[in-house]
């Protein structure tokens, strides 16, 4: 009998599932865990239970603690990526791929047809998994961020058609 190298090494496979409400606190602490400034779990709330909003998050096994999630926003045909955090442990092994990829499935199939996100500039792993899902460039927004020593940072304006 063969078992999932994970089993040797005691890591469970993230799953995937839709984020409610009660998940606020746990996407709070992932988020702050990826971001300098982070939301507070009021936020998460609110964004949540905003009608026109869809989340994703990542858990470690069923029930497990938040690994990751991807939040959006937006009216059809259109919506916005508006975050995407993995915990850092975590980072590196495509779980933000597979939210993305889950993510834009869902949305395609509920007839979204575009998506836009903005990501900083100097932010090389972000764009390299959105370029690697077939995001382009389309703007910038200079001075949209700020860096930690407080120097402003620019923004790129991505899109993806996905119907």
């Amino acid at each position: 009998m063969k078992f999932p190298i994970s089993q040797w090494f005691g890591a469970r496979e993230p799953v995937l599932r839709t984020a409610t409400t009660a998940d606020a606190a746990a996407l709070a602490a992932v988020h702050a865990s990826a971001f300098r400034i982070a939301w507070d779990a009021d936020e998460f709330e609110r964004l949540l239970a905003d009608r026109l909003s869809r989340a994703l998050v990542a858990v470690d096994g069923t029930g497990g603690a938040a690994l990751g999630f991807i939040l959006v926003r937006g009216v059809k045909p259109e919506t916005e990526i508006l975050s995407v955090a993995v915990v850092p442990r975590r980072r590196g092994r495509g779980l933000a791929r597979r939210l993305l990829e889950r993510q834009l499935g869902q949305l395609a199939a509920e007839g979204f047809t575009t998506v836009f996100l903005e990501v900083e500039e100097a932010n090389a792993p972000a764009r390299r998994l959105y370029e690697r899902n077939g995001f382009a460039e389309v703007g910038r927004r200079a001075g949209y961020y700020r860096t930690a020593s407080g120097a402003p940072a620019t923004a790129l304006v991505m899109r993806r058609d996905i119907a």
